[in-house]
């Protein structure tokens, strides 16, 4: 058994959903070491999420954003947590709506990813700055 773990700090991103598979492959080639195993992405945010869809059409992540900004409007006028801004408690249920982690099978040394998926990651305030992802790559 074959155990690999890595920090990625992330650029920061704009609000709204965006694609870091790339930099995720980039942040762990000893994926190419393990034939059958898992990757588990986990973010250590609970004002942004993960989540595997669309890699291809950028308009989907576009209908994901406003999507769940209708069902999680900031002008939701019970929410008491409002001490860091408007965008903030819809963050934080966003984020648990979403998750703080995907698991990826690894197939012959590469994400096993469907044609079309890719790793999404959900920014969901509007400055929420960089990012920590913890990755671990397990398997034979």
């Amino acid at each position: 058994m074959k155990c690999y773990q890595k920090h990625l700090k992330l650029r920061p991103f704009s609000r709204g959903f965006h694609l870091i598979t790339d930099e995720v492959e980039s942040a762990i080639p000893e994926i190419r070491e393990i034939k059958v195993g898992m990757l588990q992405v986990f973010i250590q945010h609970t004002s942004a999420g993960l989540t595997i869809n669309e890699n291809a059409d950028p308009t989907v992540r576009k209908d994901f954003e406003t999507f769940i900004n209708d069902m999680v409007p900031e002008s939701y006028p019970r929410f008491i947590h409002t001490y860091e801004g408007p965008d903030d408690m819809p963050a934080h249920i966003k984020s648990s709506m979403f998750g703080c982690s995907v698991q990826i099978p690894i197939s012959a040394g590469k994400l096993a990813l469907g044609t079309w998926q890719g790793i999404y990651l959900g920014e969901f305030r509007d400055y929420g700055g960089s990012r920590k992802l913890v990755l671990t790559a397990y398997g034979q």
